[in-house]
């Protein structure tokens, strides 16, 4: 009978203390999804940074081939010819790009009325494209005398009240405000991007070694393995979508003017900007090229969506096969999915960073698969 309780009472105790660190395991993980929920922006922010660090260190590694300079010399060679590069940009075209950006938009805000138009005359219901008070303005084509006329003589109005006065002020001043927040935070977080992404470019050992402390003493050359494949890989599809974006940019703009269309500049622009963006970055781009297009005529539209098609074609069949085979591996469905997924709970920055994301998930599950598969081939 003794024997028999002192075995109950350590598996008791084993027990207990199963159930207690599961439990404990349980909720530090429904902090950590909680964590993340709500501070899903910083986090994104944060990675974005590391992405420009990576992006950095990288460039810096290929001017090493050629340059034997010391790390911190190479970048900030790299550092001021990006910096010339975005200042000629800036500088010389600056006036451009501004101008072909405001006609951009308006053509654009133009064409969606013209297509609601011809959508609504073939039947089609738009009622729920949010196209602020397009409605009102007189469809494409049609004549003055079309248009409601004016009253013959208008009711006289006495001056504003001042609480109407108050009230008008008041929604200017709300209105500036959040357009005001709005810049400072976009400037603001490109900053932060840039600040993270020359600090990390500046000392990548550190931050790596700082990470690699993280991990537990047993599982570090585990964590070593899998943190240095990561930044390879990430490093390699990084050079190749950067060279991805250039070749778009420059197709775009160049076949764009042959073509006529205006704002070619700031539309190529556009295009190799989402680029940087699979799949759904190529069909928006492709959508605002014909959008903007239609204005020259359907000539020029279809012109343009042949130019459209075969850029797609080019990255799709040419430079991401060449540029990215030994870089990502994913297939097209499942990373569409993944984007989708993120875009849809995070908003554009999920949209942005899936790619990188899914990235990162699939070395390490490449990584836990060769290990499994190890011992039994060791066995055999």
């Amino acid at each position: 009978m003794p024997n028999s309780i002192d075995v109950r009472v350590p598996a008791r105790v084993d027990l207990a203390w199963a159930i207690s660190v599961g439990g404990i395991g349980v909720v530090a993980f429904a902090a950590l999804l909680l964590f993340t929920w709500y501070f899903a922006a910083t986090l994104f922010l944060i990675f974005a940074g590391m992405l420009l660090g990576v992006a950095l260190n990288a460039i810096s590694n290929l001017l090493g081939r050629v340059i034997r300079l010391p790390h911190a010399l190479r970048l900030t060679i790299v550092c001021l010819v990006l910096a010339g590069l975005l200042s000629g940009v800036v500088f010389l075209g600056g006036t451009t790009i501004a101008q072909q950006a405001k006609v951009l938009s308006d053509t654009i805000k133009s064409q969606l009325v013209t297509v609601k138009g011809f959508l609504e005359k073939n039947g089609v219901d738009t009622s729920y494209f949010n196209l602020g008070n397009a409605s009102t303005a007189p469809a494409a084509g049609a004549s003055p005398s079309e248009t409601p006329a004016a009253p013959a003589a208008a009711a006289p109005r006495n001056l504003p009240s001042a609480s109407e006065f108050a009230s008008s002020g008041g929604a200017i001043v709300s209105q500036t405000l959040k357009l005001l927040l709005g810049t400072v935070s976009a400037v603001g977080n490109f900053f932060i991007v840039l600040f993270l992404g020359l600090t990390f470019a500046a000392q990548p050992s550190v931050y790596r070694n700082g990470l690699l402390f993280l991990a537990p003493a047993r599982q570090r050359a585990r964590a070593t393995i899998i943190v240095d494949r990561i930044g390879e890989t990430l490093e390699r599809w990084l050079i190749a979508q950067i060279l991805t974006m250039a070749a778009v940019f420059l197709v775009t703009w160049i076949g764009l003017a042959l073509i006529g269309i205006q704002s070619s500049f700031i539309l190529g622009i556009q295009a190799g900007l989402l680029t940087f963006i699979p799949t759904v970055g190529a069909l928006l781009a492709g959508l605002i090229v014909v959008l903007a297009s239609l204005a020259s005529g359907w000539v020029a539209a279809l012109s343009a969506f042949g130019l459209f098609l075969g850029i797609h074609a080019l990255e799709s069949y040419i430079l991401t096969p060449m540029l990215q085979r030994q870089a990502l591996d994913i297939p097209p469905a499942t990373l569409f999915a993944f984007q989708i997924l993120l875009g849809v709970v995070f908003g554009i920055w999920g949209l942005a960073l899936a790619l990188p994301l899914m990235a990162i998930v699939k070395v390490m599950i490449d990584y836990f698969k060769a290990e499994e598969k190890a011992p039994v081939a060791a066995a055999a």
